[in-house]
């Protein structure tokens, strides 16, 4: 089949980014997470936007108003605890002679290359293009194109009691590619998995030594032994600077139970230091 023919035979393209899911791992909204000053769902909709006729967010009943989704066209699960496959199967039933491009909103590394490369490899007389893990060698069901074809073989499987997408794909007919990053699909799911994306995205330059003041209150201050400091550091977010200072100190608290300010405002664990900043790490009581 022909490039030509393809455009010609194929169902209409629209996107979906799911963003429903509770973060149960996370401890907080994964489509929120800041990656480069950007939120990961706003980034997630500027990189399927171009590749589709319109682009939707998947969202639970009870999200439809939270600021961040509500800034999107929307897509309501009409289906409970069944996981991302909820989101797929309220977008076939709502434009049930598209296609769905459908995205997770918790790939930070998925770069335009690898989504590109899929549209283009797109192969419509199938039930679905997806990728194949570079990981495991199984299909990656929430980086890929589900045809119209695939809708009735999908709400049939979850009728029969199963809801997961990547099995589904391997029992349908299916186009599955290689990836050409074999890191871009990598799902980030827990506060550490956050720290080390961002350690990875974060450019190289700003790991250049700075000089930071940091301040300790309540615990903090009593396992460091001292209520401030001065020091020269390669660390580039707090969250770095905080482990940093974990392997000099006993500090006994993760920072998913600390807040972290720089320069007198709270700030997300991934903002970027810069020379001369005034880092404090709040414990949850805070004291003397």
């Amino acid at each position: 089949m022909t490039a030509a023919d393809t455009g010609r035979d194929a169902a209409p393209l629209l996107g979906l980014v799911l963003a429903g899911g509770r973060s149960a791992r996370m401890r907080s909204d994964k489509a929120a997470l800041l990656y480069g000053g950007r939120s990961q769902l706003e980034r997630a909709m500027e990189l399927i936007a171009p590749h589709v006729a319109r682009a939707y967010v998947s969202v639970r009943a009870d999200q439809d108003a939270d600021p961040l989704r509500a800034r999107f066209a929307q897509i309501r699960d009409t289906h409970e605890n069944l996981g991302p496959v909820a989101g797929l199967l309220a977008a076939q039933a709502a434009h049930p002679h598209a296609a769905w491009l459908v995205l997770a909103c918790d790939l930070p590394l998925l770069d335009e290359a690898t989504l590109a490369y899929l549209v283009s490899s797109r192969a419509p007389q199938r039930a679905a293009t997806a990728y194949r893990s570079s990981h495991d060698g199984l299909p990656e069901p929430l980086c890929a194109i589900w045809e119209p074809r695939s809708a009735a073989a999908l709400a049939a499987y979850v009728a029969g009691g199963r809801q997961c997408p990547r099995r589904f794909l391997l029992s349908a007919d299916t186009e599955l590619l290689d990836e050409p990053n074999p890191r871009a699909l990598d799902n980030i799911n827990t506060p550490e998995e956050y720290r080390s994306a961002m350690t990875e995205l974060l450019p190289e330059a700003s790991a250049a030594p700075k000089r930071i003041s940091v301040q300790y209150y309540a615990l903090l201050r009593e396992q460091a032994g001292r209520r401030d400091e001065a020091l020269t550091t390669r660390a580039r977010t707090p969250a770095e600077l905080y482990a940093e200072l974990a392997r000099r100190y006993p500090f006994s608290l993760a920072p998913e139970m600390l807040r972290v300010a720089i320069n007198a405002e709270f700030r997300d664990w991934t903002a970027a230091l810069a020379d001369g900043d005034a880092v404090v790490f709040i414990p949850p009581v805070a004291g003397g």
